[in-house]
Order: structure tokens, then sequence, then C-alpha cells
């Protein structure tokens, strides 16, 4: 990914991700494992490779509830925790697709990886369905999925998680994100006490 900054006006809602994936949950036609692969990648802020990649022995629910997933980016394996509601989600999918342990998580109509194409109409068809048709979004229309995890990492920045905690969820560094998405680290509201502040870092006196 890039490490330029994302314009923030480019980021998708938390309401716009969730009409997205319920348009393409209405309209995803016979590839049944779009939208479950679509919903991972914005919930959990995964690479579209690494959703691609998953197999189902890479999700775990522990008893007393809560879960977590595995996932890899060039070598590099991280353990994502899982809220509760997601992980009903991802039960439901895989009992009622019928998946083994071994069996990918997200399959393609012949078992094999989920090709882009399978998903890459629907998710243009929905950008057009859903998005505002004003100037701002008429040129985006065409854009790639990795939007959702951008917007979900912009997310959880804004609800205030630690710039670490995210980091570590989504596989990139605290240093990237600052510089990804700088507005997300700003101090706007917040009133700095100035007296405190100049006695806190007062240097000594000049002695003459």
């Amino acid at each position: 990914m890039s490490d330029e900054v994302m314009d923030e006006e480019w980021l998708l809602s938390a309401e716009q991700v969730r009409s997205l994936l319920e348009w393409m949950q209405e309209h995803v036609g016979a590839d049944h494992s779009v939208y479950p692969f679509m919903a991972t990648v914005a919930e959990q802020a995964l690479r579209p490779g690494e959703a691609r990649a998953l197999r189902v022995r890479d999700v775990a629910f522990p008893e007393g509830g809560g879960g977590k997933l595995t996932a890899r980016h060039r070598g590099v394996v991280r353990e994502i925790p899982l809220q509760p509601h997601y992980v009903e989600f991802l039960r439901a999918w895989i009992e009622g697709a019928g998946l083994g342990e071994n069996d990918l998580l997200f399959p393609g109509r012949r078992g094999g990886r989920l090709s882009a194409s399978a998903w890459q109409r629907l998710w243009e068809q929905a950008q057009a369905a859903v998005l505002p048709r004003d100037e701002l979004y008429s040129w985006r229309l065409g854009e790639p999925i990795s939007i959702l995890r951008e917007s979900r990492m912009a997310e959880w920045l804004r609800m205030g998680l630690s710039s670490f905690e995210v980091a570590e969820m989504a596989g990139v560094t605290p240093y990237w994100l600052a510089l990804r998405y700088p507005y997300c680290f700003r101090g706007d509201g917040v009133e700095v006490d100035w007296d405190r502040l100049a006695e806190a870092t007062a240097l000594p006196e000049i002695k003459q």
C-alpha cells in the first residue's frame, strides 16, 4: 500500500460500507463466497490477498466467546481478535457452506481461490447503486475494494484505538498510519493548559 496521504473525503463512512455490503448480499448470485469475503475485508481490515488465502483452520473459536483469525502477509503471521458478532457470522458461513478445516474460507465456484472477477463487477455495481451521485463520487466509481480496508483502519483510529493496536491488527506500522491518515491524529477540541505546560517545560533560570 502507498504511504501517501489518503484524502479524508475518499474514505467510506460506516453507513456507506454497510449499505454496500447489504446491496452485494442481495445481488451476489452464484458466487456465494463473495459477500462473506467482502465483509471480512471490510470488518477486519484485511488485504484482499490475505482474505483470499484464508483457510477454515485459520479461524479459532475458543470456548467462552470471542475468537481470533490468523492472517499472513509476506511471510509475517499475525493474529487478529474477532468480536462476538463476527464470530457468529463466520460460524454461520462455515456451517452453511459445509466447509472443512482444510478448505479455503472463501472458495471460488470450483473450490480454488476466489478470483477477482468474481467480485469486481458486483463491487462496481454496488458502488453505482449505493454511493451518492455527486461530483465527488462520480469519478470514484471503480475504486478497488482496498478502500474498505482503508476506511476500516481510519475508523478504528477515530474510535480511539491506539495506533499500535490498529497497526498490529492491520499488519502495518504506527508510523505508516500517521503518514496515511494524519487527520485521525488531530487534537481538535482539546483544551491545552498552557500555564501548566509552561511550568512543566520551564528552562532553568540563567545565573548572572
